[in-house]
């Protein structure tokens, strides 16, 4: 198993636990995505992961409930990356031309990590990311150019209804790199 493989089993049984383990009356919390319920922040995980998969021509399956849906991509998202024909095929993506795999590792496992947090944050579970994910995303997100970041930070930029990063949120140079990635990305830590 390949190491973009590996990150995204490692990221994806964190989510997992996270979705798992929420209660039934805590679906429609509020997330630290202003227009994002605990629900809604599954559902565009699980989204994502389908535009992952449109490279390859497969799709996701729809599922009951958001812990059977995240898990089907999951799955999907695996068979993929299990697939060297499949992981290794070339697409454009927003960020430029890459493969499958690559562009599963910059977005949906990414994702994982951030909206993990965003899951904790609105359910009440723990918030720590792990530090290995933390100095992976703040090494990228500090290297990202700022006109690049602005258009990040632009609702609907890369299609109707996505948004990347909110606005960044100030917080102190000394705090904890956790605190300070999500203050970039537009979250309040």
């Amino acid at each position: 198993m390949g190491e973009i493989a590996e990150r995204y089993r490692r990221r994806a049984d964190a989510f997992e636990q996270k979705v798992a383990a929420v209660a039934p009356d805590q679906w429609e919390n509020q997330s630290p995505c202003a227009k994002w319920t605990a629900r809604d922040v599954v559902e565009h995980v699980v989204t994502m992961h389908g535009v992952m998969l449109t490279p390859v021509f497969r799709k996701l399956e729809p599922a009951d409930d958001p812990l059977s849906a995240f898990q089907e991509a999951r799955a999907a998202i695996e068979d993929v990356l299990d697939d060297p024909i499949a992981a290794l095929t070339e697409s454009d993506t927003p960020g430029g031309r890459m493969t499958v795999e690559q562009h599963i590792d910059q977005v949906v496992s990414d994702d994982l990590v951030l909206h993990g947090w965003d899951l904790a944050r609105a359910t009440d579970q723990d918030e720590t990311i792990e530090p290995v994910d933390i100095e992976r995303l703040w090494a990228t997100a500090v290297t990202i150019p700022p006109d690049l970041m602005a258009k990040y930070r632009m609702p609907g930029a890369f299609g109707e209804g996505i948004e990347v990063y909110g606005a960044e949120v100030p917080v102190a140079p000394d705090a904890p790199l956790q605190d300070r990635l999500l203050g970039l990305l537009g979250r309040q830590p």
